[in-house]
């Protein structure tokens, strides 16, 4: 498979700060500025649940990255936020403004992908780069899954 075809395959993309660090991310700060890029997103807090996998408060949320609605979600515990169905150049387009509007200045920003979990892939440093760098970053990383075959 050629990288522009590995670079539209679409998976979950999970961004969070560096093991032992804290972006001090709040749900309502989150919220604020996903309404400034857009104040029709939908925004949606759900407190944890009876399961044992339902441990904390998450919140779900819309995003558009060029002109496509994706959806994400973010946890204060295990702290750190998703987006969903994402292609390799949206992902480096969330991570780009992620790092700009979210994260402090001067914060590590680490990603994996549902695909690289499953595959017990460990989570990877998203350097400071373009678009199309942290594009190539992605589609390596894709490709270290062993699922493209």
């Amino acid at each position: 498979m050629e990288a522009d075809q590995i670079a539209e395959l679409r998976t979950m993309y999970v961004f969070g700060p560096a093991e032992g660090e804290t972006w001090g991310l709040t749900f309502d700060a989150l919220e604020r500025k996903l309404r400034d890029r857009n104040p029709d997103e939908f925004v949606r807090v759900e407190e944890p649940g009876e399961g044992p996998l339902d441990r904390s408060t998450t919140m779900y949320f819309g995003i558009t990255l060029a002109d496509e609605d994706l959806e994400g979600m973010a946890k204060r515990d295990s702290e750190g936020v998703a987006i969903t169905d994402c292609t390799a150049p949206l992902a480096a387009e969330f991570a780009l403004w992620l790092r700009e509007s979210i994260v402090p200045q001067g914060a590590a920003v680490t990603f994996n992908t549902e695909w690289g979990l499953e595959e017990d892939l460990p989570d990877s440093v998203v350097p400071d780069s373009t678009q199309e760098g942290l594009i190539a970053l992605f589609v390596t990383h894709l490709e270290e899954t062993g699922g493209l075959d």
